[in-house]
């Protein structure tokens, strides 16, 4: 079982090396992997533009993602007044409990507090396990974006109901 909570500055230690497993598996794909995990490897600092919100299992944290809510600094790519999810990460021995989807529900909850009525979000077709999880809550592709150090990445959306 695990809970889903806030994150608390303490947790960014845990934070930053848990998204570094997470994204271990994918580092032969992409072409500085030094430099692409530097970025992820600092998850943390999303707190800055965000919330980030973790799923902690008996006081470990096993996943994460961040939450950027309306007319928050986002990429280019994504409309300003569009919420969006970033770095959806969970610990590979605990993938396959339901934490990435109760993860999404909760960035999806709380861009419905916020108002809005279209979430984003960007992920590759490399992550195929995440991206078809993504479908199924009806997610779906609107546009490509650049690609990061190699790895083709898009855009998909989701309609929120009122």
């Amino acid at each position: 079982m695990f809970v889903v909570r806030d994150f608390l500055p303490s947790d960014s230690a845990q934070v930053n090396a848990l998204a570094l497993r997470a994204f271990e598996q994918f580092k032969s794909s992409y072409q500085n992997w030094p430099g692409f995990r530097a970025k992820i490897g600092n998850m943390s600092a999303l707190a800055d533009v965000g919330e980030i919100i973790v799923a902690e299992v008996e006081g470990q944290i096993m996943g994460a993602v961040a939450y950027v809510g309306p007319g928050m600094p986002k990429a280019e790519f994504f409309r300003p007044e569009w919420p969006i999810m970033r770095m959806l990460v969970v610990a590979p021995d605990f993938r396959g409990r339901g934490i990435g989807r109760a993860l999404a529900q909760e960035c999806l909850r709380r861009a419905k507090r916020d108002g809005a009525s279209v979430f984003a979000l960007h992920t590759s077709e490399l992550m195929h396990v995440a991206l078809s999880m993504y479908q199924r809550m009806g997610f779906k592709w609107v546009s490509g974006t650049p690609a990061i150090h190699g790895v083709e990445y898009g855009v998909y959306v989701k309609e929120l109901d009122g």
